[in-house]
């Protein structure tokens, strides 16, 4: 591991209704898009959490939800302002010296099995992506002391190009690829 602490960090928004996964909630409804979202993270949360090889908090948005009961017990931070790609860069600059690994909450496939890996290929590689099928990826990860200035600057998000644009902002040949896992589109 380098020694180096491990970071665990999931991109999570606070479950309201009407607020959370607007896309699934076109096709089954707000009321089960919205539990789906606190299912899924609550699932996740109490497996992730529970290994010992790494740290895991919540990146909570709206900042305000930091004390939010809706949200599962632990470690949370604020998001901040800005796109997705300023909300991570905040989070890797948060922990400077540690090996951060950020995830979403909605990969319901995704074990620890894939988060280990992830981390292996972080300290291997300097940083880590997992591909998703649509283009974009459902982790980034990055080895402590690696921040690179410009990091997801022009990164097109929610679009197929996420990936290759943010490619593009990470030091060549140093990346690693994880398994490629799916999220669910909200």
């Amino acid at each position: 591991m380098l020694g180096r602490e491990r970071r665990l960090v999931i991109m999570a928004k606070e479950p309201r209704m009407g607020r959370v996964k607007s896309r699934l909630a076109a096709s089954i409804g707000t009321v089960p898009a919205t539990m789906f979202q606190r299912v899924t993270l609550d699932r996740l949360l109490r497996a992730l959490s529970a290994d010992p090889r790494w740290q895991t908090a919540m990146a909570v948005a709206p900042d305000t939800a930091l004390l939010s009961p809706m949200l599962p017990p632990g470690a949370r931070i604020a998001q901040g302002g800005g796109d997705l790609g300023a909300r991570m860069a905040r989070v890797f600059a948060n922990f400077p010296d540690e090996t951060v690994l950020i995830t979403g909450a909605d990969i319901p496939a995704m074990t620890r099995a894939h988060i280990d890996r992830a981390f292996r290929l972080a300290e291997r590689h300097g940083a880590v992506l997992g591909p998703s099928g649509d283009g974009g990826y459902w982790c980034v990860g990055l080895c402590g002391g690696l921040r690179p200035p410009h990091i997801f600057q022009g990164v097109r998000w929610s679009t197929e190009h996420a990936m290759a644009d943010t490619l593009k902002t990470l030091p060549k040949g140093c990346v690693g690829f994880a398994d490629q896992l799916d999220d669910v589109d909200g």
